[in-house]
């Protein structure tokens, strides 16, 4: 039952963000009666893409998985973890999940050198630009109390501003 909630998060929220709607970009932007155009753009864009989409993917696989074993949820909001997340990339970032999924998507746009994939980037970092903060900090603070108010003083939202282990928030 576990495993069915958390392949059920996965497959409606970043599989369908990622994968599913930069499919589709593709396929529509191809034009009609072309193929599905997979071809990367270049030798350097298709070498720098797929670290982007490699780093995307560890970073989505490694928060799932804390989410998981350490948070005993999912990431999907009608799942979340019952406990407080702070290891792992979380000790750096606010957002990791997110930077992953906006790192495959980055990765994606440069391979197959897409504007429609960049731009379907931009709105999904522009979307959770303004959900993040209005919506989920608040909902955060509202179940992990103080512990989550001082991690979010100390712990930028997106981009590291320290490589020190934020120690004080290891349980």
């Amino acid at each position: 039952m576990r495993i069915l909630r958390h392949l059920l998060a996965i497959g409606l929220l970043p599989f369908v963000v990622a994968v599913v709607v930069p499919a589709y970009l593709i396929r529509a932007s191809a034009g009609p009666g072309v193929g599905w155009n997979l071809a990367p753009s270049g030798p350097l864009p298709a070498l720098v893409g797929s670290a982007f989409v490699g780093l995307g993917v560890l970073l989505v696989c490694q928060t799932v998985a804390l989410f998981a074993t350490v948070g005993k949820g999912t990431l999907a909001p009608w799942d979340p973890p019952q406990r407080f997340v702070v290891l792992g990339p979380y000790r750096y970032v606010r957002n990791p999940m997110i930077s992953g999924v906006l790192s495959i998507l980055l990765g994606e746009a440069i391979f197959f050198g897409s504007v429609p994939l960049l731009v379907w980037f931009s709105a999904f970092f522009a979307i959770n630009a303004l959900v993040i903060p209005l919506v989920e900090e608040p909902q955060l603070e509202r179940r992990f109390g103080g512990d989550y108010v001082a991690y979010k003083r100390e712990v930028p939202r997106w981009v590291p501003k320290r490589l020190a282990l934020f120690r004080s928030y290891i349980h």
